[in-house]
């Protein structure tokens, strides 16, 4: 069989032309555009991050007023005061200073990628003090109650478990990972999309799990008094609402990729290890 060769009019030719002009103008709108958009795209960052900083600080101030005029505030003399610096360490430390850590990237983009790494890892450091401040608040109030009370029997305690003992392994994992020199590209390249999946999923965890111990604070300590609508217990539901917002915020900003740090030239060099 033979194959019939397309016979080219100046009419076909002329629409090819047509075409060929259409594309490169619109690629070179696209590329005018480009820095419009980027620029949209930082400006929409900047607004969400001031609303997530405030919901963030009102999330912790509230935890602070409820503790202070509903819980009997803070001290080290009885076993209900010493728990009570539980909520307020773990939600700065799991919930706010944790947000900020993995916002931090987004947020600070004009920084160099090591100073970025730096202080991630340090942030999840001060996280991880505050964590162990507020696990021994639980555990040297249930063992000072009079009688004492058992440890990690609930679900809440036992996803605390499971979300501090997934943090850690975060943290040691990402400091052998991508801090510790002379580590293959190749390696980091492979590691990397699982430590950002395991650190959103974290966050995630770590919200549910105060969640529920709001829930299980206000069921132990308010009793059956809890379903006549008594003001603790409707300011402890908005407390968990609002740490369920704050969650979604942050969740949503650290996933959508219009607001993703744009890579820099050194962070190649970087990578490679050569000013390791």
């Amino acid at each position: 069989m033979t194959r019939k060769r397309l016979k080219i009019t100046p009419e076909l030719e002329n629409n090819r032309i047509e075409e060929a002009v259409t594309l490169n103008n619109m690629t070179e709108q696209n590329r005018n555009n480009a820095p419009s958009q980027k620029f949209s795209h930082v400006g929409a960052y900047s607004s969400l991050y001031t609303i997530c900083q405030i919901v963030g600080l009102l999330l912790v101030f509230s935890v602070f007023y409820w503790i202070l005029n509903f819980r009997g505030g803070f001290g080290f003399t009885e076993a209900k005061i010493i728990f009570n610096w539980h909520p307020l360490f773990m939600t700065i430390g799991f919930i706010y200073l944790f947000a900020n850590s993995i916002l931090h990237y987004r947020t600070f983009r004009s920084l160099k990628k090591r100073d970025l790494k730096n202080h991630h890892a340090i942030i999840h450091g001060c996280i991880i003090v505050l964590v162990l401040l507020a696990g021994w608040a639980s555990f040297a109030s249930h063992m000072y109650s009079n009688p004492p009370i058992p440890n990690l029997y609930s679900l809440h305690s036992w996803l605390g478990v499971v979300t501090i003992s997934m943090f850690l392994s975060q943290f040691v994992s990402g400091f052998v990972s991508f801090l510790y020199p002379g580590i293959a590209v190749q390696y980091k390249e492979v590691v990397m999309p699982y430590h950002i999946f395991f650190g959103i999923f974290n966050f995630i965890l770590a919200i549910g799990t105060s969640v529920l111990g709001f829930s299980e604070k206000l069921i132990f300590a308010l009793d059956k008094e809890y379903k006549n609508f008594p003001k603790e217990g409707m300011f402890g539901n908005f407390l968990g609402l609002l740490c369920v917002f704050y969650g979604a915020l942050v969740v949503y900003m650290v996933t959508k990729p219009e607001f993703k740090r744009e890579p820099k030239p050194e962070d190649g060099v970087l990578l490679t290890g050569a000013l390791e």
